[in-house]
């Protein structure tokens, strides 16, 4: 069964790079351009967050892992829209400015992060829970994507942000998680860690700058930032 309707987007960057996937670890695309995409209808009889919100959050993300990796799997030359992810973190460097502290913090270990990348691939640039769908016998495939390119670490650094408040911030559930997506991933611990902090620093730039609640990226950046004792 096919989707009717297209999936309007305000990131034509997104909707290229779903096509460029061509089906490999997100959504099947059926028809697009630059305004819009229509793609295959995905099944949802299961769903990542309730499975972390009920007792099953390892297997959540392994689950979250394995997409990531099938999609950063996709061989050069990567498309020449993708967006710099230092470009993205100009954010975090404003709040540093502004308000300093943990902002600061962050912004130290995204500088270095980004001054020295790993590991170059196209990046979805907005991994989480409800941004990967059940489609059935095809598996678990993403969507949305922000297309982006970098260190494929990134990528992996907001599924510690969420489903929700509650499991995010659950004691010991960060250095949990941790092990798990970094065995995953092939991704050394306190490098992951390095892109939790940066990631969820910039997330609360984010949220502060919509007028949203930043609580959940700053605890999770705080949290981060211990585990690796800066």
């Amino acid at each position: 069964m096919y989707a009717q309707n297209s999936r309007r987007r305000k990131d034509k960057h997104g909707n290229m790079l779903m096509a460029w996937w061509n089906g490999n670890g997100a959504a099947p695309v059926l028809r697009h351009d630059e305004n819009a995409i229509l793609m295959e209808r995905a099944k949802n009889e299961q769903s990542l967050a309730q499975m972390a919100k009920n007792g099953k959050d390892d297997d959540a993300s392994r689950i979250i892992c394995s997409v990531i990796a099938r999609l950063h799997t996709h061989p050069t030359p990567y498309p020449a829209y993708l967006v710099p992810l230092d470009v993205k973190f100009k954010s975090l460097g404003l709040a540093d400015a502004r308000q300093g502290g943990v902002f600061e913090r962050c912004n130290q270990v995204a500088d270095e992060l980004l001054a020295a990348p790993q590991d170059i691939v196209a990046l979805h640039g907005d991994i989480h829970h409800g941004n990967i769908l059940d489609f059935g016998e095809k598996g678990w495939l993403a969507i949305d994507p922000k297309g982006m390119i970098g260190e494929r670490g990134f990528d992996y650094a907001n599924l510690f942000c969420n489903p929700d408040k509650e499991t995010a911030t659950a004691p010991g559930r960060l250095a949990q998680q941790v092990l798990i997506a970094s065995d995953a991933a092939k991704i050394e611990p306190k490098r992951l860690l390095q892109w939790i902090a940066a990631w969820a620093g910039l997330s609360a730039a984010w949220a502060i700058e919509d007028g949203d609640d930043p609580v959940t990226a700053m605890y999770i950046a705080k949290a981060a930032l211990n585990e690796i004792n800066l």
